[in-house]
């Protein structure tokens, strides 16, 4: 398809803006989908074609399109205090608010709270944290973080670095220095033939041991990791899989890291993944659904162990020397406060988990499929990979791009989904979903499958 020409959005488009996680030339080729306006689970493109937003934009915009409490709460905060910062002691109500409330919602006791902008400031601000906090302690050698094959925690160059794709490392010279990574809790790719659940966990646990052993426990000071890892392929972790990590982190005096970035406020099944799956987090890190993405704002949890180190290291150097010009930007604080209080009100938790088995048992549906090798997922996250052999779960060579050739054929079905490395289809539709509307994802997805079983027929 040949994109528009003349000064078309389209055009302007392709002359003008450098596209994230974008085939830069196939786009000068193709153009883009340029959307225009959104309602609920719905979006628009300049065309007026309407296409359910399977994927809540990234996995991000929990309330749906259109909010208008979300929308007045931005407006009578910029009429009020447009922007202040935290900087030299200064404070505004919608910062101290905002952080006063997401310890009160916490799984487990935090003392403070740090807000950033993004997913990836917020755990690139962690690896600071972390190296600060044992230098605080005497430990200047107590640095390696510790993270996971197929795991993503963001695209700064500490953040990518801890980020477990390849396409996140290849060619910008990643990782950086003491980041490390373990075994990817995948099942149904990395279990030994006949290992149960169990077992495939207690064998990554003592990987983990190893490795700690291997470089040093005096060397190793954290671990980070997403209760379900996301962008990597929605994988759900195996049975005791964290409470036997945890007992190895506890053993060696590892801190936990919990990335709730995209498992955080409701998407599991609980407030936080952390809940789900039995994670006792010294660290987390919020983002997206807690402002449902209107506008941009991350926060890091941190416990009294960790906080108090923190302390007392800044009067020893004078100043805790870390921090955004938007850190706690009061606009995005005030929707997120918003934000927060719909989950409440609404009881949003209750509605996903009386809609969840629908999506699950949905996705489910497809698992006799010839192109469907697992189907995976907990409350509204979910995923089905595609392989070219079921019985032995090979999947297709990624030049044939049958992953993304599904995702292009949902599209022209009405329905966006985003296809993940390992052709797995992702599916995270917004919070509020009715069951009418997961049944509608279901029909369109159902036909671009079957397109996708037609185009790889002779593979």
């Amino acid at each position: 398809m040949a994109i528009a020409t003349g000064n078309s959005p389209e055009a302007r488009d392709v002359a003008s803006v450098l596209h994230p996680y974008t085939n830069l030339k196939k786009h000068e080729e193709t153009g883009p989908l340029v959307i225009a306006r959104g309602e609920g689970v719905w979006v628009y493109d300049n065309a007026g074609n309407g296409y359910i937003e399977g994927l809540a934009g990234l996995w991000s915009t929990s309330l749906g399109f259109g909010e208008e409490r979300l929308i007045e709460a931005a407006a009578r905060q910029m009429r009020e205090l447009p922007y202040y910062h935290g900087f030299a002691s200064k404070s505004h109500l919608p910062m101290i608010d905002l952080a006063e409330r997401l310890k009160e919602l916490a799984p487990v006791p935090m003392s403070h709270v740090f807000f950033a902008n993004s997913g990836s400031e917020a755990t690139d601000t962690v690896v600071k944290l972390v190296w600060y906090y044992n230098n605080a302690l005497g430990r200047p050698e107590k640095k390696k973080i510790i993270s996971r094959m197929k795991a993503y925690h963001g695209v700064t160059v500490a953040s990518a670095s801890m980020t477990g794709l390849p396409y996140n490392h290849r060619d910008f010279d990643l990782p950086i220095k003491n980041i490390i990574h373990t075994d990817c809790p995948h099942h149904y790719h990395f279990a030994e033939p006949g290992e149960s659940e169990e077992d495939f966990a207690s064998r990554l646990a003592a990987n983990l041991e190893k490795l700690i052993l291997d470089e040093g426990p005096d060397t190793v000071a954290a671990m980070i990791g997403e209760p379900i890892m996301g962008a990597g392929g929605v994988i759900v972790p195996p049975a005791t899989y964290w409470e036997k990590v945890q007992e190895v982190l506890r053993k060696y005096d590892v801190l936990l890291i919990a990335d709730e970035v995209i498992c955080g406020f409701c998407r599991t099944g609980n407030m936080f993944g952390s809940e789900t799956f039995g994670l006792k987090p010294n660290m987390m890190t919020v983002a997206k659904a807690l402002s449902s993405s209107y506008l941009p704002i991350s926060a890091v949890l941190i416990d009294e162990k960790v906080y108090s180190a923190i302390r007392d290291n800044s009067d020893k150097i004078g100043t805790f020397g870390h921090g955004y010009t938007y850190s706690g930007h009061p606009v995005p604080a005030a929707v997120a406060i918003e934000t927060l209080k719909i989950y409440e009100e609404r009881d949003i938790l209750g509605h996903v988990r009386s809609v969840a088995p629908r999506l699950q048992d949905g996705l489910r549906g497809f698992a006799d499929h010839p192109l469907v090798g697992e189907v995976r997922g907990a409350g509204l996250i979910g995923a089905l990979e595609l392989v070219k052999d079921k019985a032995t779960h090979e999947n297709f060579d990624a030049a044939h791009g049958v992953g993304a050739y599904c995702m292009a054929r949902a599209q022209h079905h009405g329905l966006l989904v985003r296809a993940l490395p390992g052709d797995t289809l992702a599916f995270c539709p917004p919070l509020i979903v009715k069951e009418e509307e997961i049944d509608m994802i279901m029909e369109r997805f159902a036909k671009a499958l079957d397109d996708t079983a037609e185009m790889t027929s002779g593979l």
